[in-house]
């Protein structure tokens, strides 16, 4: 039996995880999310080679969470306006840090 393909990414996007540990199919959603909040323009490319549009734009719909700058990226990527990711309407629901 052959050893699946992994994708080419930049080890520095996994710094605090064991790199050659990461099951790409598994946490597809994180490593997704991880890669574009992290990676450069050929790791999103290789991303998105090696799990496909359609698999990005739901694992990036459904973020958590995604930072401001990812989320502008990621609506142009998927051809999505901010309004559509669930990031953007939790985002809308806390508006604010809590006053600690």
């Amino acid at each position: 039996m052959t050893e699946p393909i992994k994708p080419i990414f930049d080890k520095q996007i996994f710094w605090d995880v064991d790199f050659e540990k990461i099951d790409y199919e598994a946490k597809a959603n994180w490593v997704i999310v991880r890669v574009f909040e992290r990676g450069d323009v050929q790791d999103i490319r290789n991303c998105r080679r090696f799990y496909g549009d359609e698999r990005v734009s739901e694992a990036l719909l459904n973020a958590k969470f995604l930072m401001l700058k990812t989320l502008y990226l990621a609506s142009a990527i998927v051809e999505k306006p901010i309004e559509d990711f669930k990031c953007y309407k939790n985002r809308q629901l806390n508006p604010a840090l809590f006053p600690y």
